[in-house]
């Protein structure tokens, strides 16, 4: 009788011990998923992936898109270009790279990231947005590529330096036809925050089909009446252009000499690291002095 006991108690001990080493197998660790492999073979459908991947770790790029920031920039000379201006990317040329990640614009091109989804290579879809995004977007493709996004990451940071006390109103006109200012849900709008711009459109809705961007009218422009007016060159409107609307020369900012004109690159669009800082000189620049007038 006693025996059978022990052999009872002996065999319930050693089940316990069975089950408790399984779940000890089975049990998830920090370590216990495996990495994914670093990119090896980058493609970037963006000017701005294309100089963050270059900077973090350039033997990672074997193709970029076209772009005039890069027409006359040494570094990327020799990298093969795989689209040019509106034109769509070029898939064959594209694969025939041999890419393990693809970087593209989360809306222009989603098709084609698609496509590469389904032939089983690896995507990134980016959209910078605000000044966050640049941030998380660094982080993004240095985990990707095995990099230290460290060194950019504190760089971005000297772009900004201290916001400035006593902004003036500020007003930043991108497009003359219709008349289109960026509220603060678009990088413009998140950059002159960034600096204590007072951003008169910030808060207003967007009806316009470009996002984080609203439609003005003269009458509105006149009822906020800006200290500073900040004209974006493109290649459909400059700040001559303007000169000819009724409300110009009726405005606070054109009467006290405080137009300035900004490249499309830095503050509309991002286009790449140095336009970026460019773009933020200027702002800290203008800003201050008028902040100390």
């Amino acid at each position: 009788m006693f025996r059978r006991w022990t052999m009872a108690i002996a065999t319930i001990v050693l089940s316990l011990v069975l089950i408790a080493c399984h779940a000890a197998t089975n049990q998830p660790t920090a370590n216990s998923t495996p990495s994914k492999k670093a990119a090896e073979r980058v493609v970037t459908l963006t000017s701005l992936s294309s100089d963050i991947v270059y900077q973090l770790n350039k033997s990672k790029l074997v193709g970029i898109t076209g772009s005039k920031l890069f027409d006359k920039d040494a570094r990327f000379q020799g990298i093969t270009q795989v689209s040019k201006g509106q034109a769509p990317p070029n898939l064959e040329k594209i694969v025939a790279l041999k890419p393990d990640l693809v970087v593209g614009n989360k809306d222009f091109h989603a098709q084609v990231l698609a496509k590469f989804k389904d032939l089983g290579i690896a995507t990134l879809a980016t959209k910078i947005d605000k000044w966050d995004d640049l941030t998380d977007i660094t982080k993004q493709l240095a985990q990707a590529i095995s990099a230290d996004p460290a060194p950019l990451l504190k760089r971005y940071q000297t772009f900004l330096g201290k916001s400035v006390s006593k902004a003036p109103s500020t007003l930043v006109l991108v497009s003359r036809q219709p008349i289109l200012a960026p509220n603060k849900n678009s990088w413009a709008g998140d950059l002159l925050s960034k600096f204590g711009a007072k951003n008169v459109v910030a808060d207003l809705q967007s009806q316009s089909p470009t996002g984080g961007y609203v439609t003005l009218s003269a009458e509105k422009i006149l009822q906020a009446n800006p200290d500073v007016l900040l004209v974006v060159d493109t290649e459909q409107t400059n700040a001559e252009q303007f000169k000819s609307e009724p409300f110009w020369n009726k405005l606070k900012a054109t009467q006290n000499k405080q137009v300035y004109v900004f490249d499309y690159y830095g503050l509309v669009n991002p286009g790449s690291i140095d336009k970026i800082e460019e773009a933020c000189t200027r702002l800290r620049e203008i800003l201050s002095a008028k902040a100390k007038v």
